[in-house]
């Protein structure tokens, strides 16, 4: 009885009666419901300016390029300086971004060059806050909480998922996307006050940057399981995005009712995403990185669906079913990758672990666009699905990944003393 009753505090415990773990799930949400309305919004500030597709290209590709460029240094800083004030600049910074970006096209006077620069230092700022923000969670939440934290996290954004874009296309049409960009301006200056309020203290360092951007290197690598996961990863990413994020408007133009029916298989991802996050509220799986990887396999479902033409019906089920697996495989990863590494490595190892899976973007693109002078696009898709699923099998022959399991309480995880 003794026993039980000393473990019922344990099983009760949960992030949210944490005062600084639901300030940082409320800055997430509120930041979210502006990045939702976002893309659609500077899409049509583009068109409005007399753009097409190719200064879209060239407005997004500024704003992907900085991300990866600059996300090793905001690796080495997420590991240095306080992570509440880091999240807090790089807030700020895209508040102030999206802000400028708002009033150069509510003045009717926006052209290409002014929106990628707004969309430069939009990118610049993404590359200090997503290594800060790993570390972040880690020093809120206690090492067993983690999973439960990253799916509370991911509750309220994947709901906003759901309803931002369709609420941003109705402000866009009424109002125009300067709102849809100044709302989204205000929601990064409101996040950034919130999480300023963390008062996170920094990581202890005693070393110079390059030196520890060196033995961040040597960190990562030493790592199998973390370096096999993000090459997997990066190919992974290039397969799906280029499969389904590229080729899947087209097919949809070709075999469904174009605009339409994608928009329902856009909304079906959406919901899968929102019911994997609730799976994760339930499910606390012991083999984290094994799920994380078996999880990603639904994920070449969808592409097989379209590249055998297959009915609409197969195509909802088939994208609804690779959204709860994408977002159990999140929550898992995440959280096996808070729990064993360091509090004063996370910054770094999750930059190199991002740097993969963003430059997987403009691969998989260039790839398929080569690709598709050789094959059609039905066939482009299958191989894209063959992909997937060999990156997963691979990934999981890495015997590394069995060892990288779920820390119960009072257990420290194994790879936090040791590479």
């Amino acid at each position: 009885m003794e026993k039980v009753a000393a473990e019922l505090p344990a099983r009760r415990a949960t992030p949210l009666r944490s005062a600084p773990f639901r300030r940082f799930v409320t800055a997430s949400l509120i930041s979210a419901t502006g990045s939702a309305m976002a893309p659609l919004a500077l899409a049509y500030s583009v068109i409005e300016q007399g753009g097409g597709a190719g200064a879209l290209g060239v407005v997004l590709a500024t704003n992907t390029v900085p991300t990866v460029f600059f996300l090793l240094m905001g690796g080495v800083l997420a590991d240095r300086m306080s992570r509440s004030r880091l999240l807090f600049l790089g807030n700020l910074l895209a508040a102030a971004a999206q802000g400028a970006l708002a009033a150069v096209v509510a003045s009717g006077h926006a052209t290409t060059l002014s929106i990628a620069v707004c969309g430069f230092v939009s990118g610049t700022a993404v590359a200090f806050t997503v290594p800060a923000t790993q570390g972040a969670v880690a020093q809120i939440v206690p090492a067993e909480q983690l999973q439960q934290a990253n799916a509370l996290l991911r509750l309220p954004s994947n709901a906003v998922k759901v309803l931002g874009p369709a609420v941003g296309g109705v402000v866009v049409a009424v109002s125009g996307p300067a709102w849809a960009l100044a709302w989204d301006a205000l929601s990064f200056a409101v996040a950034a006050l919130l999480l300023l309020g963390l008062r996170l203290d920094a990581p202890v360092t005693v070393t110079g940057a390059l030196s520890d951007l060196r033995q961040g290197w040597h960190a990562f690598w030493s790592r199998t399981w973390l370096w096999t996961y993000t090459l997997a990863g990066t190919v992974l990413v290039a397969a799906w995005l280029a499969g389904f994020q590229l080729l899947g408007p087209v097919v949809a133009a070709e075999r469904y009712a174009g605009a339409r029916d994608w928009g329902l298989v856009q909304g079906a991802f959406a919901a899968g995403l929102l019911a994997g996050t609730v799976v994760c509220l339930r499910w606390r799986p012991y083999r984290l990185l094994a799920v994380a990887i078996v999880t990603c396999l639904p994920l070449a479902v969808p592409l097989l669906v379209m590249g055998w033409g297959l009915p609409l019906p197969w195509l909802l089920l088939a994208v609804l079913l690779a959204g709860v697996g994408l977002d159990v495989t999140i929550v898992a990863w995440t959280t096996a990758f808070q729990q064993h590494v360091p509090q004063g490595e996370l910054g770094r190892m999750s930059a190199f672990n991002n740097v993969g899976e963003r430059l997987a973007i403009p691969l998989g693109y260039l790839l398929t666009a080569l690709a598709a002078g050789i094959w059609d696009n039905r066939t482009v898709l299958v191989a894209c699905a063959g992909l997937v699923v060999v990156s997963c099998v691979l990934n999981l022959c890495v015997r590394d990944v069995y060892r990288i399991n779920a820390v119960k309480p009072g257990n420290a995880p194994r790879d936090r003393s040791a590479h």
